[in-house]
């Protein structure tokens, strides 16, 4: 059972930056793809960004230029750097290993808490 522990979330004022990290407790992205989901109130989960094995990245539109994923495979760690962050990026935000067509698999961790707010 792979198991996915976020955290680095918080409380940050508009324009302000976070990162948050993910450990996975098996080695298995050193072969998968990993990626932040983020699911605000009332809405549903969406892809924030993924990272491939051999570091190809890609990012929602509303993120691009703001946020950066980044993996070490040595630490079985993948990170999302926030910066200018913005009230409609509240959300609690989420790892999740990918499969070969992009999709999540495996069980949800509890994820992260990232609330912007003056």
């Amino acid at each position: 059972q792979v198991q996915l522990v976020e955290s680095g979330g918080g409380l940050v004022q508009p324009g302000g930056s976070l990162r948050v990290s993910c450990a996975i407790s098996r080695s298995i992205f050193s072969t998968n793809a990993m990626g932040w989901y983020r699911q605000a109130p009332g809405k549903q989960r969406e892809l924030v960004a993924d990272i491939t094995s051999g570091g190809s990245t890609k990012y929602a539109d509303s993120v691009k230029g703001r946020f950066t994923i980044s993996r070490d495979n040595a630490k079985n760690t993948v990170y999302l750097q926030m910066n200018s962050l913005k009230p409609e990026d509240t959300a609690v935000y989420y790892c999740v290993p990918e499969d070969s067509a992009g999709r999540p698999f495996g069980s949800w961790g509890q994820g992260t808490q990232v609330t912007v707010s003056s």
